[in-house]
């Protein structure tokens, strides 16, 4: 499968299935598109037929034969080398990672489901998750953490983010917490990653020191501007929260030298101009960015929906195009979505069945209930088990490792299959009531922004 397209005056192939990557000239762009139009399993035999070469002649009657035949030749090449017309090798792992043996490795622990701010498009409910307000208590995180190190198998990385509502409304917990997970480590021959994510609201320098020492990552939420972050993550009072929380944040990231965190915010259909926020997170000093398109319902006013897509991919090519720029000027950022891998990238398995919920990755509430991950907390209809009894639903994980990029039929002729390995199941049964299907609009925008950032990659290998 071939994938081609024009970004800020690259003409990008893209071999879907090697991964491989070429910038070519308009004259190899069009035998290419030809020459896959024609016959989209071609071989470096029948590439160098006759029928071939006469068939390219006839096709693009403009371009020299002499200089069709070269570019026939080196395509040929590359076919031959595994750059070009590949075949899809990887269906046939499907069966093996459909039987692999569940072995846990990522915790996503609400320490709190309840938050001192109001957002306006949260699908916590303000922290509640379609249940009551609580705090996880000592006892049960500790046996969240003996649950995931029962059953990590061999892994010695073990992944723990403190989640809410707001986890500083628990923070003691979170540092008794970390300081049992490390009594782990050693006896266990486990290393245990910690994140936290926060709102800021109660960011304070014990807080910063603690989450220094101890944190491997920390995600802040804030939504950008001033008009637009206050418009959507209010107190429960009406008041914004910008002028308080962003000081906190920009002296978090400067602490941690611009590493080992995220700026993560949300843009809806009210700030569809959100290459703007993302420019503003820089203005403030930040280096590592993330804005998220919001997911909502139709009747949300907030909602994106389809006719904001062509404003959206503006944006979005705006956004890379500022990004080549700023890099060349040394004056570099990442922006989460645009950093893909295209020498290596994941490993078979999660390029097949993407972030592992469900089997790797699971959620757990504050009373110790276990759910493939936090978007499915408070529907029992995904209810696992608990950190005491274990896995009492096998049935459930056996779905969701069942969920790949070959059962959604959606993925199975798009390019950016290897890179979104499906997109969320959380929001695929959020619109179709199965995991085994796709959000749409949420795909035509990973497709937006895997082109981007391929010209990225691109434009800053041409200097």
């Amino acid at each position: 499968m071939i994938h081609q397209y024009q970004n800020n005056g690259y003409y990008i192939v893209l071999d879907v299935n090697s991964g491989s990557v070429h910038v070519v000239d308009r004259l190899a762009y069009d035998v290419i598109a030809c020459l896959e139009r024609k016959n989209p399993c071609h071989t470096p035999e029948t590439l160098k037929t006759q029928e071939t070469r006469d068939d390219l002649a006839g096709e693009l009657p403009h371009y020299p034969r002499q200089e069709l035949e070269e570019v026939l030749q080196a395509v040929a090449e590359l076919t031959a080398g595994g750059q070009l017309f590949t075949q899809d090798i990887y269906e046939g792992y499907i069966g093996e990672v459909k039987q692999r043996k569940t072995v846990v490795k990522a915790l996503c622990l609400h320490i709190a489901h309840d938050c001192n701010l109001a957002c306006r498009y949260c699908f916590a409910e303000e922290g509640e998750y379609h249940g009551r307000r609580a705090l996880m208590s000592y006892e049960v995180g500790k046996k969240a953490l003996d649950f995931l190190v029962a059953n990590s198998g061999n892994r010695r990385n073990l992944e723990v983010d403190f989640f809410g509502g707001e986890p500083l409304m628990n923070w003691q917990i979170v540092k008794d917490l970390v300081s049992y997970g490390r009594s782990l480590e050693e006896p266990h021959g486990k290393h245990f990653r910690f994140t936290l994510t926060t709102n800021g609201v109660l960011l304070n320098d014990e807080v910063q020191d603690f989450v220094n020492r101890e944190m491997d990552n920390v995600v802040l939420s804030l939504d950008g501007r001033k008009e637009v972050n206050d418009r959507m993550r209010p107190f429960r009072n009406g008041r914004g929260s910008y002028d308080l929380i962003v000081p906190k944040f920009q002296k978090l990231a400067d602490s941690r030298n611009q590493e080992k965190y995220y700026i993560r915010g949300t843009f809806t259909r009210q700030n569809l101009d959100f290459s703007r926020d993302v420019l503003h997170f820089v203005e403030l000093g930040f280096k590592q960015i993330s804005i998220e398109p919001v997911v909502g319902e139709e009747q949300d006013l907030y909602a994106i929906r389809e006719k904001d897509l062509p404003q959206i991919f503006e944006q979005y090519d705006t956004l890379a195009k500022t990004i080549v720029e700023y890099e060349k000027k040394g004056k570099g950022f990442h922006f989460f979505h645009f950093m893909i891998d295209l020498e290596g990238g994941p490993c078979v398995a999660k390029r097949l069945s993407g972030c592992g919920s469900g089997t790797e990755y699971l959620a757990v509430t504050p009373w110790g209930d276990l759910y493939p991950c936090h978007q499915f907390v408070g529907d029992e209809k995904f209810l696992m088990g608990n950190v005491e009894q274990g896995i009492l639903k096998p049935e459930i994980a056996e779905e969701f490792r069942s969920c790949s990029i070959y059962s959604k039929e959606k993925c199975k002729g798009c390019f950016a299959k290897f890179y979104c390995s499906g997109g969320c199941m959380a929001n695929s049964y959020k619109f179709h009531h199965t995991i085994h299907d796709t959000y749409n609009i949420s795909c035509e925008m990973e497709r937006k922004r895997v082109e981007c950032a391929i010209m990225i990659q691109a434009a800053l290998a041409d200097e």
